[in-house]
């Protein structure tokens, strides 16, 4: 009962003190359909700014936020380097967005600073996970990003979050997703949405973890989880 206690009580702070989220982006058409698509996928982010260009953003009233979705290509000349210093600088967390999936871009970005990088055609719950674990300061990209940042190591078992490596310790000992997402104060569907992440992320490197036994035996052998006697 304590527990369920505390996880409903989680769920009451998150929509208590919403995430206050900025978008950045010059393309009105998109900036419109993102504002939309977030604001139905999600009920603990507030979208309090958005806007079309980089001035806009830093002399908004609603700025600092907590969490930056930030086009990468503004053609503002303006490097994205300084763009994510300058809100680090300010405690805003950056998740990036762009057309493009190059491995190079995404290393620029990452070691920028910036915790997300997403390609624009991700879906709105995508968008959503990144933007919850760039609010609790975890790194994101999508399975495919990640395995073309290791492109040419296929037989190596992929990064996960830290996030991530919690649930399948979990799930890998045993846990029902229910268990596994009471005990780490995230909804059902969030914990289901983390292991459906987790095997495409194996699969995209050539491990097969569809079955849980199967994902058992990969959380062992990665040190993920202990084998036990």
């Amino acid at each position: 009962m304590q527990q369920e206690a505390a996880v409903t009580n989680t769920a009451v702070t998150l929509i208590e003190n919403p995430i206050r989220l900025a978008l950045v982006d010059d393309h009105r058409m998109l900036l419109g359909a993102l504002t939309e698509w977030i604001r139905g996928a999600a009920d603990d982010i507030n979208m309090v700014a958005a806007v079309t260009t980089w001035p806009e953003l830093l002399t908004h009233p609603e700025f600092p936020v907590d969490v930056v979705l930030l086009d990468l290509d503004l053609k503002d000349n303006i490097p994205v380097s300084l763009k994510i210093s300058t809100l680090k600088t300010a405690g805003v967390k950056t998740v990036l967005m762009s057309t493009y999936s190059e491995p190079a871009l995404v290393r620029e970005a990452l070691a920028a600073g910036a915790l997300g990088y997403l390609v624009k055609t991700e879906e709105a719950s995508t968008i959503v996970e990144a933007i919850h674990a760039a609010n609790v300061g975890e790194s994101y990209i999508s399975a495919e990003l990640d395995l073309a940042l290791h492109a040419g190591s296929a037989g190596t078992s992929p990064r996960l979050s830290a996030q991530e490596r919690r649930v399948m310790a979990l799930y890998g000992a045993g846990e029902p997703v229910k268990a596994v997402a009471h005990q780490l104060g995230i909804s059902e569907e969030t914990a289901k949405s983390y292991l459906k992440r987790i095997r495409e992320k194996y699969r995209l490197a050539g491990f097969d973890v569809g079955t849980k036994v199967a994902l058992r035996k990969r959380a062992i052998h990665d040190g993920i989880l202990l084998q036990s006697d």
